[in-house]
């Protein structure tokens, strides 16, 4: 039985280590994969519990299977020792994290420390803490026409020497560009839902409207 353990972490610890070989570090594109974030929140709070239910929601239905055997095997590791539970724990979290992202259609970066999130995804959790949206919305609201009236200004001024020469017009046509497109993503986003894969995709030209 003691051998049957110890072939079972040394496996846990091989996954593991080569999760973390083979993904690339890379920047950060979403809260869920940080061990602050809401994904391993709840993954630590059921492991306590000793409880998968709570977790499953992260997943799709066809990583329902892979979830709760990980899950099987985290508890059964857990009671080896502090160093054995840090260490499921961990791979437990990877592999939870991998599968949503996978689920979603985004890629897996790693696991990231907890102060790696951006300041308007920490503003929305806060907002789901205190159950009030209204500080996050004046604060979005307030950047939002920031960036269109700088745009606008920009556009507006170069449009005015567009057609004094080649150079100018060629600036006139870069702005008029930024502010279209700023403006259409900003649409795009409030007209709907999108998932971490939509948003990767937006980074790029969301409609592929081109000029």
């Amino acid at each position: 039985m003691a051998a049957k353990r110890v072939l079972g972490i040394t496996s846990i610890i091989v996954l593991s280590v080569g999760i973390g070989w083979l993904v690339p570090v890379g920047r950060v594109d979403a809260h869920c994969d940080t061990m602050a974030g809401p994904v391993v929140k709840t993954a630590q709070a059921a492991l306590e519990k000793g409880d998968v239910t709570a977790v499953l929601k992260w997943v799709k239905p066809p990583q329902e299977a892979e979830i709760r055997d990980a899950f099987k095997r985290t508890l059964a590791v857990r009671g080896l020792g502090k160093e054995a539970k840090e260490l499921v724990d961990k791979y437990f979290f990877e592999t939870l994290v991998r599968l949503h992202r996978e689920g979603e259609g985004a890629p897996y970066t790693g696991l990231k420390p907890a102060g790696v999130v951006e300041p308007v995804v920490a503003a929305s959790d806060k907002a789901l803490d205190t159950g009030s949206v209204d500080e996050l919305t004046k604060e979005i609201t307030k950047l939002v026409a920031e960036g269109i009236r700088r745009r606008f200004t920009e556009t507006v001024e170069k449009k005015r020497h567009a057609d004094e020469s080649v150079a100018g017009g060629r600036e006139f046509v870069e702005a008029y560009v930024e502010f279209v497109h700023y403006v259409e993503r900003l649409h795009v986003d409030a007209a709907g839902q999108a998932g971490h894969a939509v948003q990767a995709e937006k980074l790029g030209d969301p409609s592929g409207h081109q000029h």
